[in-house]
């Protein structure tokens, strides 16, 4: 009876051992899925707060930028660019207010400490729907294409040392900023019969984004918390 009472109470002790297992588990794993939404939704402020500073600062300076609804696109209008229709040159006469305007992005992303926050921002250029034929056959995506490589090569060529963008790394060491065309897939005017309507889509958007759990991980951590 003793040894029957003893196997009873081992085994009382090892499921209590195994449940207490399985709320530590349980625990983790919720500590884990709320602090990535509080990192995410901390991010998102962040960079809410960022944009919203870059285009005050840049008001300030009597240069208007649009930002997008969302907070995460500053969209740079070409009469602060002066794109003319099939070409990718920034004229001498623009490049003050578009040294101003990476100066003052490099200074905000450092006062935010965006290099923690942010994953990549995104120097993306865009045209018209006037069809190009140059550059060897690429057409409107290296047009776009080269838009934004000349806005990064005044900044990497022009910009102090101590505002230099092409330094700057996100959270795992990578470059922060990257480089991309849209050819006229993304027009922010859709009537490009005039000639100001089809500048309005020659343009740069600056979009920022930031650093988010892998959405495998979190389904993850969400099947195992339910399955608790």
């Amino acid at each position: 009876m003793t040894g029957v009472l003893f196997v009873f109470i081992l085994v009382v002790v090892v499921l209590a051992i195994q449940l207490m297992q399985a709320q530590k588990d349980f625990q983790a794993q919720t500590d884990d899925l709320s602090e990535q939404i509080e990192k995410s939704s901390k991010a998102e402020n962040i960079r809410k707060s960022m944009l919203d500073e870059i285009q005050k600062d840049l008001e300030s300076e009597g240069i208007e930028v649009i930002v997008s609804q969302n907070g995460s696109v500053i969209s740079i209008p070409n009469d602060l660019l002066g794109f003319d229709s099939g070409s990718h040159d920034i004229k001498e006469k623009y490049e003050a207010k578009s040294l101003t305007i990476g100066t003052i992005i490099a200074r905000e992303i450092e006062e935010h400490d965006g290099e923690e926050f942010l994953d990549t921002v995104f120097v993306e250029g865009h045209t018209d729907n006037a069809k190009y034929q140059g550059l060897e056959g690429t057409g409107n995506w290296g047009l776009s294409t080269f838009r934004a490589i000349s806005l990064w090569k005044l900044w990497e060529e022009e910009l102090p040392s101590d505002q230099q963008l092409e330094t700057m790394q996100g959270p795992e060491g990578q470059p922060l900023f990257s480089v991309s065309g849209y050819s006229d897939t993304r027009p922010v005017n859709a009537n490009q019969s005039t000639d100001l309507g089809a500048a309005a889509n020659r343009r740069i958007d600056i979009r920022f984004t930031i650093v988010r759990a892998d959405s495998d991980t979190l389904k993850e951590i969400e099947r195992e918390v339910a399955d608790q």
